[in-house]
């Protein structure tokens, strides 16, 4: 029975929007997809045909929303507000090279956001998640966000949240996070930021 597949998650970043070909750090802006991003969705979704899925989660936040839509999976999605992107705060809409002028060092994942989510707040909210994430079998399609796919990914991990730098997701991009397949107590990172051709 297909419940009693082990949990595989399957993480999908959104598809491009005008705010991440310039650069913007885009959380909470509830921008939409670019016509090229609708694109790339809708040829995400040809490559997910023959994999049937339990269930389907989304961020709240539209461009997430309309990629998943687009990929267009015969389930009901669950709009859950876990996968939303990091609140960027007073950095919102700007890019790295502005925000390093005045904090050269400055790392979302270890020092947060003025006024946005706190490094803590985004552990918590990823480690929350993956909670719920574990009680479920079989595969489970996400679909998030650049920066907050990246903190499940290393806290699938069990790694420190600043790992998370090291992990860049491009836009309808395809991550699976599974178990080990000998040693079903290890989580491993079986793809990460796949660009289906």
């Amino acid at each position: 029975m297909t419940s009693a597949l082990p949990l595989r998650l399957f993480l999908i970043r959104h598809g491009e929007t005008e705010w991440s070909v310039s650069g913007r750090h885009t959380g909470q802006t509830d921008i939409a997809l670019t016509q090229n991003g609708e694109n790339q969705a809708r040829e995400l979704g040809s490559h997910l045909l023959g994999i049937k899925f339990n269930q389907v989660l989304t961020s709240p936040l539209k461009r997430a929303r309309q990629t998943c839509s687009l990929v267009d999976l015969p389930n009901t999605p669950k709009v859950d507000e876990d996968l939303s992107e990091c609140d960027y705060g007073d950095y919102e809409g700007r890019r790295s090279s502005e925000v390093s002028k005045a904090r050269p060092d400055w790392s979302l994942f270890r020092d947060g956001c003025p006024n946005g989510e706190t490094s803590e707040n985004i552990l918590e909210r990823a480690d929350r998640l993956i909670r719920r994430l574990r009680s479920m079998h079989g595969n489970v399609a996400l679909f998030s966000h650049g920066q907050f796919g990246a903190a499940l990914g290393v806290r699938w991990l069990d790694l420190e949240l600043i790992h998370a730098q090291h992990f860049p997701l491009n836009t309808a991009s395809l991550s699976v996070l599974s178990f080990h397949p000998h040693h079903l107590q290890i989580p491993i990172i079986a793809a990460w930021n796949a660009a289906l051709p």
